[in-house]
C-alpha cells in the first residue's frame, strides 16, 4: 500500500495520491480500515417510536451491506442489533413491525427485543448451550437529538465526532424537526465517495460554481473550524438574506448565520438552515460511483425555499457536474497531486488527514 501521509503544514502539503481514488485494492479497504471503525447514521428514533417495534437497516448497501435491526423492547430502551439469526445466518426480521418476541422463520429460534437469546426448538441435546454467542450481537448505540448512528467496530468514542456539533447547536429542539420524504431524495454520482467529501469540505468553489448560493452567503466572512473527527462550515448570510434568529445560549449569538454546515468524518454532512436540517449520507457503490442520500427535516415549514437553503437540488447538479469532471481528469497520465489553499482549503486537508490515518 503507498503511503499516503499528508504534511501537517498545509503550507507544505501535498494531497492525496490519486492512487486512492482509482485502485480497487485502496476502495475496498476503507470498508474496514474507514468504515467499520466510523460512526455511521441509521436512522432516527420515529422508525421505533412505540414499545415492540423494531426496523430492518442495511448499513451502507452495496458497500459494507450489514444487515442491522433497530429495536425498541418493554422497558422502552432503544438497541441496534445484528440481523442474522444465530443459528444458521437467516436474516431474521424483513419489513419495519410490531412484535412480542424475534422469531427466526427458518428453524424458530427466538430471541427478545434486546438481543438475548429465548428457545431453540429441538435443541436439548448439544452440549453448552445457550452461550453468549448464541445471543444476538448488541452493537454500540449514540442519538443526536433523534438522529441514531452506531459503530461496528466500536474504538472511538461518539463524542469525538459529535461534541462539537452539540456544543455549537444543542439549543435546537430537535424533537420538533420533521422527517419529510417529498423533500428527499437520492442522488447517483459518478465519482470516488472521498472526491464528493472534499467538495463539500471546502467553501473555496463557491463563487465560481455556486452563483444561487453565493448571492446570499457572505464568501468573505465564509470560516472553516477544525475538530477531531469533524468539521464545521459557518456561512454567514449577506444583509438582508435569510439567518438564524439565534437564542442567547448561542456561541454565535450576534452573527446572522445563514447555514451551519458540519461534516463528520467520513461520509455524513449535517446542514442546518433556518428551516430546519438536510443530512447527507455518503453511500460508496464503487471505485467511481457513490450514492448520496439527501434526509431532509424540517422545523419552521415558513421559511423553506428561502436563504441558502432554498435550492438545493441545484447546488447539488452544480456539485455532482464538477466532482464527475475531476474524476475523468485525475485519470491522467499527468496528474498525482495538488496542493492546498492555506485560507480556504483547510476542511479538505483535514479530511486527507484522517483518511491517511484510517488507512495506515
Amino acid at each position: 500500500m503507498p503511503d499516503f501521509h499528508i504534511d501537517p503544514n498545509i503550507a507544505k502539503a501535498r494531497t492525496l495520491a490519486t492512487d486512492f481514488y482509482l485502485e480497487p485494492q485502496y476502495f475496498e479497504a476503507s470498508k474496514e480500515k474507514i468504515f467499520a471503525h466510523s460512526w455511521q447514521f441509521i436512522g432516527d428514533t420515529d422508525h421505533v417510536k412505540e414499545q415492540g417495534w423494531v426496523t430492518p437497516v442495511n448499513l451502507l448497501d452495496q458497500f459494507l451491506t450489514e444487515p442491522l435491526l433497530l429495536s425498541r423492547d418493554k422497558q422502552g430502551k432503544v438497541h441496534c442489533l445484528s440481523n442474522v439469526c444465530t443459528h444458521r445466518g437467516n436474516l431474521l426480521v424483513e419489513r419495519p413491525c410490531k412484535l412480542h418476541d424475534v422469531r427466526c422463520k427458518y428453524h424458530g429460534r427466538r430471541f427478545q427485543l434486546d438481543g438475548k437469546f429465548l428457545s431453540m426448538p429441538e435443541f436439548k441435546e448439544v452440549e453448552n448451550f445457550p452461550s453468549e454467542e448464541d445471543n444476538l450481537t448488541n452493537l454500540p448505540l449514540f442519538t443526536l437529538g433523534k438522529w441514531i448512528f452506531t459503530a461496528l467496530k466500536q474504538e472511538h468514542a461518539p463524542e469525538l465526532f459529535f461534541r462539537e456539533m452539540l456544543d455549537r447547536i444543542g439549543w435546537m429542539p430537535f424533537q420538533d424537526f420533521n422527517y419529510r420524504p417529498d423533500l428527499s431524495k437520492d442522488y447517483f454520482v459518478d465519482a470516488h465517495w472521498a472526491l464528493y467529501c472534499e467538495n463539500y469540505l471546502e467553501g473555496f468553489h463557491i463563487p465560481f460554481v455556486h452563483a444561487g448560493l453565493n448571492a446570499v452567503i457572505d464568501y468573505g466572512n465564509y470560516t472553516t473550524e477544525i475538530f477531531p473527527y469533524s468539521n464545521l462550515q459557518l456561512g454567514i448570510a449577506k444583509e438582508g438574506e435569510l439567518a438564524f434568529d439565534l437564542p442567547p445560549s448561542s456561541p454565535d449569538f450576534g452573527k446572522s448565520v445563514a447555514g451551519y454546515y458540519f461534516w463528520v468524518f467520513p461520509n455524513m454532512m449535517f446542514n442546518f438552515y433556518p428551516w430546519g436540517l438536510s443530512i447527507n449520507i455518503v453511500k460508496p457503490i464503487t471505485v467511481d460511483k457513490t450514492k448520496v442520500s439527501f434526509l431532509s427535516y424540517v422545523w419552521d415549514e415558513s421559511k423553506l425555499r428561502q436563504g441558502a437553503g432554498a435550492n438545493l437540488h441545484q447546488v447539488e447538479m452544480e456539485d455532482e457536474d464538477v466532482v464527475q469532471q475531476v474524476q475523468k481528469g485525475i485519470r491522467s497520465r499527468f496528474y498525482k497531486h495538488g496542493r492546498y489553499s492555506v485560507t480556504r482549503e483547510t476542511g479538505t486537508h483535514h479530511f486527507h488527514q484522517l483518511i491517511a490515518e484510517f488507512m495506515k
